[in-house]
């Protein structure tokens, strides 16, 4: 199995994030390699990587000359990786790492499940008053897109099959909505993912998160992946509600004016109709891939 750790300006708990996971995938006996990408921090990151690997056997010190984003990160982690399973977390000391063999024993005793998800059972974010409002909406856009109840939209803990996911990875974005593409992917498809209860601290370090700018991109991001795999669930609802109204407004017109339509309804109906149509074109062209 492959650990993948994003680390960005974390010098001065990243090499105890590190021997948290270590301590813990040791003495369950798992065969592991730790990826510790380095996303081109602006502190002592790396340099304290460098210094510590030859204490850590099985971590593997990666540097980007670049920042690409916790997304980036993974996506490359995930394309590198030598295990058949792969695991993403962070290195902020906000989640249990030390669960991490528990998420790798489910995929290993049950093989109909593809990904397990640990559902974070408190927030500890910043702007938490905004945050909690803004996810749970985004989350709930999502069940009713994805039809499957979603604990944990965008956890930062999780375990899955690599094979599986490798048709997913190229549609990762470069911030931290990967998290969320990558639960939708598996969703989309019909792959089992499971989700495990965690407790979540307050992490380390200061937050890379900026609200109104990543929770945009969360609500975007949701939308493109349900467009993605089943446009017909994003498009058939307001193309159906407006033919419905388009054809009401017709009927009240017969009424009041019989033998006239108003210039409104028939922009209505119309549109109605475009939207439907599209709605049907791209669900043809989604079933025409090969990666659904």
């Amino acid at each position: 199995m492959t650990i993948v750790l994003p680390c960005y300006n974390e010098q001065d708990h990243v090499i105890d994030e590190v021997e948290r996971i270590c301590k813990a995938m040791d003495a369950s006996g798992h065969t592991y390699e730790l990826l510790a990408v380095d996303d081109c921090s602006t502190d002592g990151t790396l340099a304290r990587l460098e210094e510590a690997a030859p204490n850590f056997p099985s971590m593997q010190v990666v540097p980007f000359h670049r920042n690409g984003g916790s997304g980036t990160v993974r996506r490359i982690g995930s394309q590198q990786a030598k295990g058949d399973i792969v695991v993403w977390t962070d290195a902020d000391m906000s989640y249990p790492n030390e669960r991490i063999p528990d998420l790798v024993d489910i995929l290993d005793e049950d093989p109909t499940v593809d990904q397990v998800v640990g559902a974070r059972t408190t927030e500890e974010g910043s702007h938490k008053f905004l945050r909690v409002p803004a996810k749970w909406f985004i989350r709930k856009t999502a069940e009713r897109l994805a039809g499957q109840k979603i604990p944990d939209l965008n956890s930062g803990l999780r375990a899955f099959r690599r094979d599986v996911a490798e048709p997913y990875l190229k549609l990762l974005p470069p911030g931290f909505s990967c998290v969320t593409t990558i639960t939708l992917a598996f969703m989309s498809n019909q792959h089992d993912v499971r989700y495990v209860p965690i407790d979540y601290a307050k992490r380390a370090g200061k937050s890379k998160f900026h609200f109104v700018h990543d929770a945009y991109r969360y609500i975007l991001q949701v939308l493109r992946m349900v467009m993605y795999f089943n446009p017909l669930k994003v498009l058939m609802p307001p193309a159906l509600w407006l033919l419905g109204l388009g054809i009401a407004k017709g009927v009240f017109d017969l009424i009041v004016h019989p033998v006239r339509f108003a210039n409104n309804t028939v922009m209505i109906f119309v549109t109605g109709m475009i939207i439907a149509s599209l709605a049907l074109l791209a669900d043809l062209i989604v079933r025409s891939r090969g990666d659904t």
